[in-house]
C-alpha cells in the first residue's frame, strides 16, 4: 500500500521510488533514490523537479515493488549471454555478455506484454551486439504490482523458454569467389575483395582462400569445388549476379551441385542477393551494391550464418520488413544493420 505525504510533512520520511530529475538536454537521471530519508534541505529541491507530494510505501501481502517486480521479469527473460543491473529509477538494464548475435522471441515478447502493466523493450532480433551493450530493458508501470502478474511471466517463460538470449558468432574458414572477365583479365581491379575482408574480419573471421575467375560457368563451378575441398565452412561469391547477359555465377552455382535457397532478397541496396547450399557449406552470392553501399543484404545474413544458423527461403522473405536500408550515418555494421 501507498500513502501519499505533503512534502512540507515528509522530513524523515523515507522515499518508496526514486524520484527523477530531468535538465533538458544535460540530464536525466535520479534525483533521490529508493530508500532515501527526506531532509529539511532537501524540500527546496524537491519542489524544484514538481514533487510536491511523495509515497510511503507499506507494502502487504502478494504485492510487490517496481523494483523487485522489474528484477524479476529481467531475471525470467533473460536466456544465455545475458547479465543485467541494478534497478535504477525502477528500470533494469539487460546487457550482453558477449559479443554476439541478439536473438529475440517476438511471440513471447508479445505475450508477456499483452499481460498489462509489463514493459519489456528491447532491440531488434538478429542485432549484432558487443559485450556489454544494452540489449533490452524491464519496467513496471505502477509502483507497486499484484505479485500474481509477476509469477505469471514466470511461470510463461518456464514453459515456454526465454524472450532474449545473445548466441555468439563463430570463427568460420572463409573463401572468396570474385567473378567476372574485366577482372581476371586485369582490366579492373578487384573491388570485392577489401570490402567483404572489412566485414567478414569485424566478426571475427578472415578470407583464407581467394580466387578470381571469368564470367564462365565451368570456371565458377570448378572454383566452388576447390574451396570446398580447401576447408572453407562459408563461401562469398562476388559480381556476376544481376541480369546482364555476361552474368553466369547463378548458373555456375548450380553447376556446381548447389541448392540455390533464394535468388534476390526484399532489401534495397542489395536485392541481387543469392543464397545457396552445398555440401552443407553456404554460399553467399553478393551483388555489386555491396562496394558502394556500408550496408545491403549480406549484412543482414552473414552475422547469422556465422552464428551456425540455417537459413531457409522464408528468412530472406522476412527481411522486406525493414529492408529499405537509408545508409544513414548513424548506421554502423556490425553494430546496427540499417539502423535497427
Amino acid at each position: 500500500m501507498l500513502r501519499k505525504i505533503k512534502l512540507d510533512e515528509a522530513v524523515g520520511m523515507t522515499l518508496a521510488h526514486d524520484v527523477t530529475k530531468v535538465i533538458p538536454g544535460k540530464f536525466k537521471g535520479p534525483a533521490f533514490r529508493r530508500g532515501y530519508v527526506i531532509q529539511k534541505e532537501d524540500i527546496p529541491e524537491l519542489l524544484k523537479i514538481g514533487k510536491e507530494h511523495i509515497y510511503v510505501m507499506e507494502l502487504e501481502p502478494g504485492e510487490v515493488h517496481e523494483e523487485e517486480a522489474a528484477l524479476r521479469i529481467a531475471s525470467a527473460i533473460a536466456g544465455s549471454g545475458i547479465d543485467f543491473s541494478k534497478p535504477s529509477e525502477g528500470k533494469v538494464n539487460l546487457k550482453a555478455k558477449r559479443t554476439g548475435l541478439l536473438k529475440v522471441d517476438a511471440s513471447l515478447l508479445k505475450e508477456l506484454i499483452s499481460l498489462g502493466e509489463i514493459t519489456i523493450a528491447t532491440l531488434h532480433n538478429n542485432t549484432v551486439c558487443q559485450a556489454g551493450a544494452i540489449v533490452a530493458g524491464t519496467k513496471v508501470t505502477p509502483l507497486i504490482i499484484n505479485e500474481d502478474k509477476i509469477k505469471k511471466v514466470e511461470r510463461i517463460c518456464q514453459s515456454q523458454g526465454k524472450v532474449i538470449d545473445v548466441i555468439p558468432i563463430k570463427k568460420k574458414r572463409m573463401g572468396i569467389v570474385i567473378t567476372g572477365n574485366e577482372v581476371f583479365e586485369g582490366r579492373i581491379e578487384d573491388g570485392f575483395g577489401k570490402v567483404i575482408q572489412r566485414k567478414v574480419g569485424a566478426l571475427g573471421s578472415s578470407i583464407e582462400h581467394k580466387v578470381i575467375v571469368p564470367d564462365d560457368v565451368d570456371m565458377i563451378s570448378q572454383a566452388l569445388k576447390e574451396l570446398t575441398a580447401n576447408g572453407c565452412e562459408v563461401i562469398v561469391i562476388c559480381g556476376g549476379l544481376s541480369v546482364d547477359p555476361d552474368d553466369v555465377t547463378v548458373a555456375g552455382v548450380r553447376s556446381a551441385g548447389a541448392e540455390i535457397i533464394s535468388y534476390g532478397a526484399p532489401v534495397i541496396p542489395g536485392a541481387m542477393f543469392l543464397y545457396a547450399m552445398r555440401e552443407n557449406i553456404p554460399i553467399l552470392g553478393v551483388p555489386a551494391a555491396v562496394i558502394y553501399n556500408p550496408t545491403t543484404s549480406f549484412d543482414l545474413i552473414l552475422p547469422r550464418v556465422l552464428a551456425g544458423e540455417k537459413i531457409c527461403r522464408e528468412d530472406i522473405v522476412e527481411l522486406g520488413h525493414g529492408g529499405l536500408c537509408l545508409n544513414c550515418q548513424k548506421c554502423s555494421f556490425p553494430i546496427c544493420p540499417f539502423g535497427k
